[in-house]
């Protein structure tokens, strides 16, 4: 009650005096550099902490990073409600297709179903995923799946607005057969160069325990 007594007063303003900032009209964006690299015998995932709503910072700490099984994470860019829920589908998903197998599920799986849930849904998403993991059957993989719904695996893939400021500093510093090490030292370069130079990305540069077999 009180929350659609706010959202009435916040429209009567807006109509009226044109009073209300900005941001209560725009929706909550991860804004957003992401990134992920294949290494031998798992994956580095990385990404910024800011969101945004319009010009403004939203939260400087944002978990971009989202466990959807032990072994398998996403990493999120666009719109942070339209992602999250699609997490949370997928995850659900994948839950039941790994109680169904009796075994963990491969992170091609999990992959195929962001496709599917941003292909169908592709006109109203705004949506960004990079989905990476380790599975016994293919070692360490990752998968970019940009908005519109195509799906293809890369050695290497990094999204959102910094990435924009980054394909130079990847392209010229990616080596095949990077160990852990190597790996970690490439995200963290090209994540603090985006945060750097793209105002929609900042905060703290953020990644799990590396995704490996063992």
């Amino acid at each position: 009650m009180a929350t659609a007594m706010a959202m009435n007063r916040i429209q009567h303003l807006s109509g009226s005096n044109n009073l209300v900032p900005d941001w209560l009209s725009k929706e909550v964006s991860t804004g957003t550099t992401i990134m992920a690299v294949e290494f031998d015998g798992g994956v580095v995932i990385g990404a910024d902490s800011r969101t945004t709503t319009g010009a403004y910072i939203a939260n400087r700490v944002t978990d971009k990073l989202t466990p959807i099984h032990d072994r398998i994470f996403c990493c999120r860019s666009g719109s942070a409600a339209d992602t999250q829920a699609i997490a949370d589908v997928v995850t659900y998903q994948l839950g039941f297709h790994s109680i169904e197998l009796d075994e963990p599920p491969l992170v091609q799986t999990a992959a195929n179903l962001f496709k599917e849930m941003c292909y169908r849904y592709r006109e109203e998403l705004m949506a960004g995923i990079i989905v990476a993991g380790w599975d016994k059957r293919r070692g360490g993989q990752v998968y970019t799946v940009p908005v519109g719904g195509m799906l293809v695996r890369q050695p290497v893939s990094v999204g959102g607005s910094g990435s924009t400021y980054v394909y130079g500093y990847v392209d010229s510093n990616y080596k095949t057969g990077m160990n852990k090490e190597e790996c970690l030292r490439f995200t963290a370069g090209a994540l603090s160069l985006a945060m750097e130079r793209d105002g929609s990305s900042g905060g703290v540069c953020a990644w799990p325990p590396s995704l490996r077999r063992g």
